[in-house]
């Protein structure tokens, strides 16, 4: 099982990134694909969450109308569209699999928001 993300980095305030996170050694099609994050001293908090079949999409308060979630299939990808980046976006973004066999990490990608 791989999951990696990537698409983190260093963005000013206002600015945009978009998160990648590639999976393989499992049935990517067959899992809920969620993004976390997780900032220094707190603990690790969910940002938003896409069924297997992408017909339900729920976001944290703090997401809500600023990130988008979105996957392919097809590619065994899932992406994080993040806008209008405030400091405290500041955190490890990490991916997630989940199912009723499995609950898959990957490895986080640091997003810094900061002037």
């Amino acid at each position: 099982v791989q999951i990696v993300e990537s698409g983190g980095g260093l963005v000013q305030p206002g600015g945009a990134l978009r998160l990648s996170c590639a999976a393989s050694g499992f049935t990517f099609s067959s899992s809920a694909m969620s993004w976390y994050r997780q900032a220094p001293g707190k603990e690790r908090e969910l940002v938003a969450t896409s069924t297997s079949a992408g017909d339900s999409i729920t976001y944290a308060d703090s997401a809500k109308g600023r990130f988008s979630i979105s996957r392919d299939n097809a590619k065994n990808t899932v992406y994080l569209q993040m806008n209008s980046l405030k400091p405290e976006d500041t955190a490890v973004y990490y991916c997630n699999a989940l199912s009723r066999w499995y609950n898959h990490w990957g490895q986080g990608t640091q997003v810094t928001v900061s002037s």
